[in-house]
């Protein structure tokens, strides 16, 4: 549980902003005003410093080591969010080819969104028929991918819809993007299948305020002569993350998350505990004669973002309202899902500990047990 001292403890299970290692908050804390007795914060630091060039330097060594990034691979560390790279991500990549073209696997809302934006700038083909719904990622074999396609991009882990690739999807040599922000280091990742992974930190790795962008080298110097200096990887990585002025301190926090990744296993026991903590959940829906309903068919099914409806597959308003109000009560937050879908939304990031959730399921099984007719 995360709380202040003495204050209330509160299992917090918000899909980003996100739950923070209770361990990392207190390091924070302890070096917000004077950080490693330089008298000043590391809100306060010039991001030319050599001292802000050590947190910048350590936060990508922890990076490249949990991942084991390939040296042909840049890290770049930048502001916008996961959807300012949904315009980077076309800008830097669709002069790969003359036809400027692009395919997508539409699999949810936010890789909708990234479609919709690639579309100011590039031809998109959506590789399959378009879903009625947001419930299963369809079958690679039906894909129609475009040969003359400069990338194929995909959304490994849908937030809103919780639908999560349990693969990677062979792309036959064509350069594979994929916004990994919802499951960015929550399991081991081979990076060398891709040409650019890009997360935001606000779910698994940190704060809001910085994305990582993990690029190859051989897909730098492509950006159309239109694309923004910012979003332009060959001037972000030449620059090593200081062309403008990153955002420091969000880099720090991520650096002191990647230190307790490390100290806890790394990515494969994240993987780990994430199925632990998955399963629970999803064993009570399954075992709760449809009073829990998720949507998601079972391969789909997301370790980091579990939604489902009470009462009924459509959901009673009624009756979610009520296992919010009492859920809060019981101190545990942030379980409304998305407002564009409503019912509930259970995020299980890394810094969410078994016993949070153990907490959860303790709750979703006396609540069905008063409310089951």
């Amino acid at each position: 549980m995360a709380a202040t001292e003495g204050g209330r403890q509160v299992a917090n299970f918000g899909a980003g902003p996100a739950k923070l290692p209770r361990s990392v908050l207190l390091e924070a804390q302890k070096e917000l005003v004077d950080y490693k007795g330089l008298g000043i914060s590391v809100l306060e630091m010039s991001h030319r410093s050599s001292d802000f060039t050590k947190i910048l330097n350590t936060t990508e060594n922890l990076m490249r080591e949990l991942l084991n990034i390939p040296d042909n691979y840049k890290v770049l560390f930048l502001q916008g969010g996961g959807s300012a790279q949904f315009s980077a991500v076309p800008l830097n990549l669709i002069g790969l080819k003359e036809a400027r073209q692009a395919d997508y696997v539409v699999t949810g809302g936010w890789s909708a969104k990234a479609a919709k934006e690639a579309e100011k700038y590039a031809k998109v083909n959506v590789v399959h028929p378009k879903l009625g719904a947001y419930t299963s990622i369809p079958d690679p074999s039906t894909w129609n991918l475009n040969p003359d396609a400069s990338y194929v991009y995909y959304c490994a882990n849908e937030t809103v819809h919780g639908v999560e690739f349990d693969f990677v999807p062979d792309v036959k040599g064509a350069v594979l993007v994929c916004d990994m922000s919802s499951n960015f280091l929550s399991k081991p990742v081979d990076v060398s299948k891709f040409g650019v992974i890009f997360a935001g930190a606000q779910k698994n790795v940190g704060c809001a305020g910085v994305t990582v962008v993990i690029v190859r080298e051989d897909l730098l110097g492509f950006a159309l002569k239109e694309c923004p200096v910012v979003l332009d990887y060959k001037t972000q990585a030449a620059n090593g993350s200081l062309y403008n002025t990153p955002p420091c301190y969000s880099i720090y926090i991520m650096g002191l998350v990647l230190e307790w990744i490390k100290n806890n296993g790394g990515a494969a026991a994240m993987d780990k505990h994430s199925l632990i903590k998955s399963r629970m959940i999803y064993d009570i829906i399954d075992k709760s004669n449809g009073f829990y309903a998720c949507p998601v068919e079972r391969k789909s099914r997301s370790r980091m973002n579990v939604p489902f409806r009470i009462g009924s597959v459509k959901g009673d308003e009624a009756l979610e309202k009520k296992f919010l109000e009492k859920a809060v009560e019981l101190n545990m937050i942030s379980l409304k899902g998305h407002r564009s879908v409503g019912g509930i939304r259970a995020s299980l990031y890394n810094a969410v500990t078994v016993e949070d959730v153990q907490k959860l399921a303790t709750f979703m099984r006396s609540f069905m047990q008063m409310h089951q007719s």
